[in-house]
């Protein structure tokens, strides 16, 4: 596998990446049900949780809802399709206790400090995320990774999201870098892949994809395997 040639600075996406969520949400969630005696199956509300949420990331990336509609919505409406009755105002409670414990959970995708050794020796490493600034700062600090990164670009900070080219030329901006210089690795095909992709600069997409990639998308199924190609 040939390795890219020029790269000098290497942008990471956090969540679904770096920063196991999934997992992570699965334990935040049965912490605050039980501080909220919510007596629900957690697999079964997982189920339906997971998609929802991803679906309202999606409208929020497009800019149809804001930050406070995703963070009911996503809860409500997961609730309503496993038919469990909550009160608004459990919601709301819920809603507020999740991102406060959601970073006392901080498991990491398999060797994510090994390959940020190795590439920090050789790149620039850097962050864009979609992700709700409060959130994002307390997911690097307590996972221990922050210190990899010279620059943070959060989209919150930036006012446009993944996809927005804008977003991606403010992060190159800050980092001093030119486009052709850059890479950037994500597990979202459309946010972090076609985004950067569409400013110039290179993308290695993270995980599983069921879509058709035509073999011109570079792609890991594990973190270490970026170094076939840095």
């Amino acid at each position: 596998m040939e390795k890219l040639k020029g790269i000098t600075d290497v942008f990471f996406d956090l969540d679904h990446t770096l920063w196991d969520f999934d997992k992570n949400s699965a334990l935040t969630f049965d912490k605050i049900f039980k501080i909220n005696n919510i007596n629900i199956d957690l697999g079964d509300f997982l189920s339906h949780y997971e998609p929802i949420n991803l679906n309202y990331w999606k409208l929020y990336r497009e800019e149809k809802v804001d930050k406070a509609t995703l963070r009911y919505n996503r809860l409500s409406d997961a609730f309503e399709a496993v038919g469990y009755k909550v009160t608004k105002g459990k919601i709301n409670s819920l809603s507020s206790d999740y991102i406060t414990h959601l970073t006392s959970f901080n498991h990491l995708f398999e060797n994510t400090f090994e390959i940020l050794d190795y590439l920090q020796k050789s790149y620039n490493l850097h962050i864009i995320t979609n992700g709700f600034e409060e959130v994002q700062q307390g997911k690097l600090t307590k996972s221990k990774i922050h210190h990899y990164f010279k620059t943070i670009t959060n989209s919150e900070n930036v006012g446009v999201k993944k996809p927005n080219p804008k977003i991606f030329k403010h992060a190159l901006k800050v980092a001093k870098v030119r486009a052709d210089q850059a890479v950037m690795i994500g597990d979202n095909y459309e946010a972090d892949i076609l985004g950067a992709i569409d400013i110039g600069m290179g993308a290695i997409l993270f995980g599983t994809f069921n879509g058709n990639l035509n073999g011109k998308i570079k792609q890991v199924d594990k973190l270490i395997h970026l170094k076939k190609f840095l």
